[in-house]
Parts: structure tokens; C-alpha cells; sequence
């Protein structure tokens, strides 16, 4: 006869946790967020409220400042869709093909992470100038890529391909290609295979690396300043309106500045995140 605490139904264990509880990681989690992010945001919108209203309005809507606005999120919003395309034909060929040198070219994707952007910056500028191995051959017919707002679509291209395939790579390595074959085998065209059952499952990554490459494209300065021309009113970027404030000693009209910056970026963020949400609860009601 089994005695009663043999019949009684085991008591589960709690899984052993790596880290500790709830509580102390939350509590590490905003402490780490406010030392890093949410003080030093703070100290900007508060040096910001030294300004009067007009005197704010004035340091933000100047018309050099306005102008570089128009170039600064014009540039990074260029920049960004061209890399959401080529973005997703260079994940794709390396997630999809087999060729020689794979492992080389999916290592220079990573090459804008690692190089520094100043040298970013100055190898465009010895490319595409008027005296540059390309730039030589593109000026006699017209064509200027360097010292103005061409110049700048190029460099944030060039530093934000990385945040798109890096986004939509592993989406593509994860896809199942099953509903591919099941949607050839029922006739479906390769257009429709594409568009009806790729293109909703890499949709939402697609948006985030739009949303990465367009942020790093706005704030970006380095590779920027070399290439641009930085003229008034022509290729002046916002950063670049931002330093010279700086070495003006103009501190509060550099961060009125950074603080519209701030909060256009991050309502564009929300945006983008609000459309990601959208996007996935809609795939998922269709699955």
C-alpha cells in the first residue's frame, strides 16, 4: 500500500533562474537606462528651457537651420529606401546562393560597423570628387557626385546598408521554404510567391531596418562633413549647424537644435514601430 505522501502528487519545482529575479533586473534595467540615456537626454531639454520661447523659436527656424532640416531627414529618407532595396537583394543572394567568395562579400557588409566614418567620408570624397578614380570621368558629362547633396545620399547609403541585410538576413534564413514550394505547386507565379508569401513574413524586419538605417543616417556627421561641401543653405547638415553652435559657445542654441532633432526622430520611430505592430498583427490574423 503506498503510503500518503508517495500517493500525493509530486510538488513542481520553480525552473532554476540564470539571472536573478524580476524585481532586482528590472530595477539594474532602469538604472542602467537612466544613466545612460534618460539623464543626459535631460540635461539637453533642460539647458534648452534657459531659452525663452522666442528666443528657441528664432535658434530653430532660421533659415540655415530650416535648410539643413530639408537636407538632413531629405538625405537619410533617400538613403534609407534605396538600402531597403538593395538591402533585400543582398540578403537575399547570401541567404539563397552558393558562390565563390560568399563568406568575403558577407564580411564587407560589416565593413561601414567597423571602419571609422571619417575614413568613410574621405575614401568617398577621393572616389567620387572631380579629381577622384570615378569622379574624373563622371564630371566631364555633368555629373557631380561630391561637395554637395548627392554626395551626402551617397555616404548615408553607404553607412546604413549594413542595418537592413543585417535585419532581414536572419528572417530570410529562418523562412520556411516549404510555403514556397506549396505556392509554385499550386501555381503561383514567382511574383506572387514573392509578394504573398515572402514579403509579409520579412515585411516588419524590412521596417526596422529602414527605421535603423534612417536614424543612424540622421545623426550621422563623420562620413558627411568630407564629401558634402558643407555650403550654406546648399549641403549644410544639421550636425554640422549643431558643432558650429558649439564652437560658438552658443550652447543653448545648439541643444534647441538637437532638441527638435530629438523629437522628430523619435516620432518617427514611433511611427515606424506603431506600423511593425500593425504589419504583425495582420500577419498573423491572415496566417
Amino acid at each position: 500500500m503506498l503510503s500518503s505522501s508517495a500517493a500525493a502528487p509530486a510538488k513542481r519545482r520553480a525552473p532554476a533562474r540564470v539571472l536573478p529575479g524580476f524585481n532586482i533586473t528590472l530595477g539594474y534595467t532602469v538604472m542602467y537606462l537612466c544613466l545612460i540615456v534618460l539623464i543626459p537626454l535631460s540635461a539637453l531639454i533642460f539647458k534648452t528651457f534657459t531659452l525663452t520661447w522666442d528666443q528657441f523659436w528664432a535658434a530653430v527656424t532660421g533659415p540655415r537651420v530650416l535648410a539643413s532640416y530639408r537636407l538632413t531627414f531629405g538625405a537619410s529618407l533617400i538613403a534609407a529606401l534605396v538600402n531597403v532595396v538593395f538591402g533585400l537583394l543582398v540578403a537575399w543572394v547570401l541567404v539563397r546562393y552558393q558562390f565563390f567568395g560568399k563568406k568575403v562579400v558577407d564580411a564587407l557588409v560589416d565593413l561601414p560597423f567597423a571602419l571609422p566614418t571619417a575614413v568613410a567620408g574621405i575614401s568617398l570624397t577621393a572616389l567620387l570628387a572631380g579629381n577622384g578614380w570615378v569622379g574624373q570621368y563622371l564630371e566631364p558629362l555633368g555629373i557631380q557626385l561630391a561637395f554637395n547633396p548627392n554626395g551626402i545620399v551617397i555616404a548615408l547609403i553607404f553607412i546604413g546598408l549594413p542595418f537592413v541585410v543585417r535585419t532581414v538576413q536572419p528572417v530570410l534564413e529562418d523562412a520556411e521554404k516549404e510555403l514556397e514550394e506549396a505556392a509554385t505547386c499550386l501555381g503561383a507565379s514567382r511574383w506572387q510567391t514573392f509578394s504573398k508569401v515572402i514579403f509579409p513574413s520579412i515585411a516588419p524586419a524590412l521596417l526596422t531596418g529602414f527605421a535603423m538605417a534612417f536614424a543612424r543616417g540622421v545623426g550621422e556627421y563623420g562620413s558627411v562633413i568630407f564629401i558634402a561641401g558643407n555650403m550654406p543653405m546648399i549641403s549644410e547638415i544639421t550636425p554640422l549647424i549643431i558643432i558650429g553652435k558649439l564652437e560658438q559657445y552658443d550652447y543653448a542654441g545648439a541643444t534647441a537644435v538637437a532638441t527638435v532633432m530629438l523629437v522628430v526622430s523619435f516620432i518617427l520611430l514611433l511611427i515606424i514601430n506603431g506600423l511593425q505592430a500593425w504589419q504583425r498583427r495582420h500577419t498573423g490574423a491572415t496566417a
